[in-house]
C-alpha cells in the first residue's frame, strides 16, 4: 500500500465560482443539498470576525497526531486553496498552531478545515484568517508520517474530493462537489432571494403562517383529546 502519495488536484473550482458562493450562507447551500452534506457540528470556526471561507479543497490525509503532510500541503497548495485535513477527528495532539497558520496566510491560502485540534487558540481567536477545527490542545504533533495529499478524505463525516468547493461560515463547513457547483449555485441564489423576501414579510407583518395548521392537519394523532 502506498503511504506517501503526494498528488495535485486534477481540477479546481474556478475563481469565478468561488466569488459567486462568497455571499451564500452555508445553511442555504445545505438546504439545497438535502441537508445531508455538511461537516459534523464538532468542526467549528476558531477564528475572529466571522470571516467567510471559500475556495477549492486541497486535501490531506494524515495519521492522527502527525502534521508532516500538512506542512507539505502548505508549501504545495496554490493561493486561494483551502487546506482540508482528515486526521480522523483525533484531538489528542494539536496539528496546527500560530506558526503554520501564519505561513498558510502568508502563502495566500484561503483557510484551513481540520478534523483534529489546533493550539495557540488565543492567536487564532483574535485573527481573521479562517480556521475551522474540532478542538484545542497545547500538546504538540509528531512529524513522521505517513500521509497522503489530494486523495478523497472524510472530514466530520463529510466526503471531500480534491478541487471540490469548500464554504465555511459561523454555522460550520460544507462541501459542494465540483460537478454540482453551477446547479447548486442557481438553486441557492434563488432560495436566498426567497428567504430575503420572506424576512421582509415577517418584519412588515404580512407573512402567511397558515401552512402550520395545514401541516398539523395531516399528522395522525394516536388519541383524540378534543
Amino acid at each position: 500500500m502506498k503511504l506517501r502519495a503526494i498528488l495535485q488536484p486534477a481540477r479546481r473550482v474556478s475563481p469565478e465560482t468561488v466569488e459567486k458562493y462568497r455571499e451564500i450562507p452555508t445553511a442555504v447551500i445545505g438546504d439545497c443539498m438535502g441537508r445531508l452534506f455538511a461537516a459534523g457540528p464538532h468542526i467549528r470556526p476558531m477564528h475572529a470576525g466571522g470571516t467567510v471561507l471559500v475556495g477549492p479543497a486541497y486535501t490531506v490525509h494524515t495519521r492522527p497526531g502527525d502534521n508532516l503532510f500538512i506542512h507539505k500541503a502548505i508549501d504545495s497548495a496554490l493561493p486561494g486553496d483551502v487546506i482540508v485535513v482528515d486526521a480522523a477527528g483525533d484531538c489528542t495532539n494539536s496539528l496546527m498552531g500560530e506558526m503554520m497558520l501564519t505561513h498558510s496566510e502568508t502563502r495566500g491560502l484561503a483557510g484551513v478545515v481540520l478534523d483534529g485540534a489546533i493550539r495557540d487558540s488565543g492567536h487564532v481567536g483574535n485573527h481573521p484568517f479562517p480556521v475551522f477545527a474540532a478542538g484545542v490542545t497545547q500538546r504538540g504533533p509528531y512529524q513522521t508520517g505517513p500521509g497522503e495529499l489530494n486523495v478523497p478524505v472524510s472530514v466530520g463525516g463529510l466526503v471531500v474530493m480534491p478541487g471540490d468547493l469548500i464554504v465555511g461560515d459561523e454555522d460550520g463547513v460544507i462541501c459542494v462537489p465540483f460537478d454540482l457547483t453551477e446547479t447548486i449555485y442557481e438553486e441557492a441564489a434563488k432560495r436566498l432571494a426567497g428567504e430575503t423576501a420572506q424576512r421582509d414579510r415577517v418584519r412588515n407583518g404580512t407573512v402567511d403562517r397558515k401552512w402550520i395548521d395545514d401541516r398539523l392537519a395531516t399528522i395522525p394523532f394516536p388519541f383524540d383529546y378534543l
